[in-house]
């Protein structure tokens, strides 16, 4: 009995929700004191399998063949079904990417099982687990029991910190698959390519991000003085960028960009859920909001509850005086 994260890749490069999806495969395997193992599927993947084998599990199973060189729903489906047969994991769990939603239901209906999608949390209960799945726009959360001799779980974007790697290096099992040609019936076509953007803050160190707070346009600058304090990046919540105060390269959440900094600051931003998804995986999340109730304090490191116009200044006036 094992649990077994499938880690995504495409062109040779990880969806960096994979290791968010290894994070929660490791609390998992520690819940049901189980071993936990990986798997990535590709063709010429020994880099990823070595650098999948610096985390810290078992083992890592590569599935390597030439018809999953592109990914296809048919292909993928079938090479994890054979995996699974012969590993036998208790739980399968995915990163909540378009590509695991095109193909896992898929897959766990050929063991007639469900797929517990879009997990944001766990808990431990007697006996077992409970997957925190979230319902009508994060406003209510529900606890799925984790039943059954093999459960399939997608964690959703931003829900768990990512895996680090650790020092060791794990085995690596080279899994033989058998693919029919004949049975791959979809023909990939050149991936989706989305305009180049201006600003990645994807790769930002730090980011100063402003919501509705703010209250209009011409009090940008209150944030922006931060932003160019810290040498940060300035993103936005949605509605300033639908308003047009901000482009929308510079949106974080479930419509915009996911982020992961060392240092978030949610300015005026009340935390709503499809904002949260976009910047959980922040290392530390620093919130200043006059409503102490606001969601994005259960979220946050740091919390400041003030109005933003008297807290802001303040901290750019502190910072320079660190530079003088």
């Amino acid at each position: 009995m094992s649990v077994l994260v499938v880690l995504e890749q495409r062109g040779g490069k990880w969806n960096r929700t994979s290791f968010e999806a290894l994070a929660a495969g490791q609390k998992i395997g520690q819940a049901l004191a189980t071993p936990v193992t990986a798997a990535v599927l590709g063709s010429n993947i020994d880099s990823l399998a070595t650098e999948a084998a610096a985390f810290d599990i078992q083992k890592v199973f590569a599935i390597d063949d030439a018809a999953l060189e592109q990914y296809t729903p048919d292909g993928y489906a079938a090479a994890l079904e054979q995996l699974i047969q012969a590993s036998t994991p208790k739980v399968v769990v995915f990163p909540h990417t378009y590509q695991v939603r095109d193909y896992a239901p898929k897959l766990a209906t050929r063991f007639r099982k469900s797929l517990v999608s879009d997990v944001v949390d766990l808990k431990t209960v007697s006996g077992g687990l409970s997957y925190v799945r979230q319902l009508f726009q994060g406003k209510l959360n529900a606890d799925i029991p984790a039943e059954g001799d093999l459960q399939f779980v997608s964690i959703q974007a931003g829900a768990f910190r990512a895996a680090e790697p650790a020092s060791a290096t794990n085995p690596i099992e080279q899994f033989r698959v058998k693919l029919d040609p004949s049975a791959i019936r979809s023909k990939p076509e050149a991936p989706y390519r989305e305009a180049q953007r201006s600003v990645d803050l994807g790769a930002a160190p730090v980011i100063v991000s402003v919501g509705r707070g703010i209250k209009e346009k011409e009090n940008l600058p209150v944030v922006e003085a931060l932003a160019n304090a810290l040498g940060a990046e300035l993103a936005a919540s949605r509605p300033i960028c639908d308003n047009g105060w901000l482009p929308m390269e510079r949106q974080v959440g479930s419509s915009g960009q996911t982020v992961s900094p060392k240092v978030y600051f949610a300015v005026g931003i009340s935390g709503a859920i499809q904002h949260l998804v976009g910047m959980k995986g922040s290392k530390t999340v620093v919130a200043i909001n006059k409503d102490e109730n606001a969601p994005i304090f259960e979220t946050a490191d740091y919390g400041i509850v003030g109005d933003l116009f008297e807290v802001v200044p303040a901290l750019v006036e502190e910072i320079q005086k660190t530079k003088a």
